[in-house]
């Protein structure tokens, strides 16, 4: 099979490698999507796979925002989230970036360190009757 090129005379390939200047690319329109780091998602995922094995988590879903990252925990894959984690950097110096928020949109937890805000999730939710 020959590699022959589709392209034009003078086009670059889609995935060829692009410089960009620093102060360019801090200029840029569409900035990069705030992200968990591996530390974040290590974290998130030790609490997510504890709950899987005991029945009560099912499915998840991680989104990468412009403002905001946000994993979603589900029941059932179909449904609206149980839980979300959500990291916005916009909000690390006044309450935390981190906040725990349940189906409700109420905010369970709210911090400055991911350790501190997971431990709304150590104690068992019961309903009292």
């Amino acid at each position: 099979m020959a590699d022959h090129s589709d392209l034009p005379a003078g086009a670059r390939p889609q995935d060829a490698a692009v410089v960009v200047s620093l102060s360019e690319y801090k200029q840029s329109l569409d900035p990069v999507p705030v992200t968990f780091h591996r530390r974040e998602l290590d974290a998130i995922l030790w609490i997510y796979g504890r709950m899987v094995g005991e029945g009560e988590w099912k499915d998840y879903a991680i989104d990468h925002l412009k403002d905001r990252a946000i994993f979603s925990i589900f029941k059932r894959s179909g449904e609206m989230p149980l839980f979300r984690i959500e990291k916005n950097p916009k909000l690390a110096a006044k309450q935390g970036a981190y906040s725990v928020i349940n189906t409700n949109g109420l905010i369970l937890k709210r911090g400055h360190e991911l350790q501190q805000v997971l431990k709304v999730f150590d104690k068992a939710l019961k309903l009292i009757e």
